[in-house]
């Protein structure tokens, strides 16, 4: 005797195994519509990170130096108050707070940072100053400072690692530590007076250590010059690390 499948078969009626899953779809025929999607969910956009509405290290003590009207600030960092290794972050001031640009090697006198600095110390001075003033070996790139193109800054001798100091003085932006602004940064008019020192410069990098200038490679120096303008007073931030986050 047949079986009740046996004849379900022999009917040409489908058979559904008993396995307690749903079944499987029907063959489809040409005239089928096709199944519609799963509704997908549009993807969610990640708010912008918010800038900060204060140059980021700096403490309440130095941020009050910082003059109110400044909206480009170079920030120096120093290792330590005996290092010569230092970073420079360019940062700009907009409606939304601060944004800064890449970190920049950086290198700073031979003994490290001095909050008083004297001539012929060795040391850079922190503080916050004015850049207001530019100039170098190699023509203008394109800054909107007042730029003083001439021979007189070739840069001769040795450094104090032995580095060649050629090319030390193609660009450089005038620090207004014991400086009057306005004037070329070969102007040695010293309003605190020649034994504080002067002639405190951001200029291209000789791969060490500097007499209490700040120096950067040459295609960051000349971004800076390219970067600054007048119209947003710039200033430099600089010193070691713990000092400028008091």
């Amino acid at each position: 005797m047949l079986s009740r499948r046996h004849l379900l078969y022999a009917a040409g009626l489908p058979v559904l195994a008993a396995t307690g899953c749903t079944p499987a779809d029907p063959p489809r025929t040409g005239n089928d519509a096709p199944p519609t999607p799963a509704p997908t969910r549009s993807p969610v956009t990640a708010a912008p990170a918010r800038l900060p509405r204060e140059i980021p290290g700096l403490g309440p003590r130095i941020r009050a130096r910082v003059p109110a009207d400044a909206r480009q600030a170079l920030v120096v960092t120093g290792t330590s108050r005996r290092s010569s290794a230092s970073t420079a972050v360019l940062y700009e001031r907009g409606p939304d707070g601060w944004r800064g640009g890449p970190p920049w090697p950086a290198h700073n006198a031979l003994r490290g940072w001095t909050h008083h600095h004297t001539a012929g110390d060795l040391r850079t001075p922190t503080g916050v100053y004015g850049l207001s003033d530019a100039g170098g070996l190699d023509p203008d790139p394109g800054t909107r400072l007042p730029y003083d193109h001439g021979p007189a800054f070739t840069a001769t001798g040795r450094g104090y690692e032995g580095e060649p100091l050629a090319g030390s003085f193609d660009y450089v932006v005038a620090i207004d530590y014991n400086r009057k602004p306005g004037t070329t940064p070969l102007d040695w008019t010293r309003p605190l007076g020649d034994a504080r020192g002067g002639g405190i410069w951001v200029h291209v990098d000789h791969d060490g250590p500097t007499s209490g200038c700040v120096s950067l490679a040459k295609p960051h120096m000349r971004t800076l010059l390219r970067s600054l303008d007048p119209r947003k007073h710039p200033v430099t931030v600089m010193g070691p690390e713990d000092w400028l986050a008091r």
